[in-house]
């Protein structure tokens, strides 16, 4: 299954990961190595993971060690979007809006 990050996923993303390797090289290294779990675990099985409850279509998946959270949409049977990397108490559902190409 191809994973697809949107470009403001991609951005929160790198913000994060800038913001940690500034105060701890090793926390920068462990949030990317998280994160690329999480988009294994994705795209291993995207129908498994937890619907978000208020907005059907998308699903979720949390960080091991870190309090993120990527929220993803499945396009069809071969494309996953991923279309935020949401920090856990971001306020929920400013990503919504998100479309493959927007």
């Amino acid at each position: 299954m191809a994973t697809i990050l949107h470009r403001l996923a991609l951005s929160e993303f790198q913000k994060s990961f800038r913001w940690d390797r500034q105060r701890n090289p090793s926390a920068a290294q462990s949030f990317w190595d998280a994160m690329r779990a999480a988009v294994e675990r994705i795209a291993d099985g995207p129908g498994r993971w937890p619907i978000v409850d208020q907005y059907p279509e998308y699903r979720w998946v949390k960080l091991q060690r870190f309090p993120y959270l990527l929220y993803y949409q499945i396009l069809n049977s071969e494309d996953v979007l991923i279309v935020a990397v949401a920090h856990g108490r971001r306020r929920l559902g400013y990503w919504r809006r998100r479309r493959l190409g927007s």
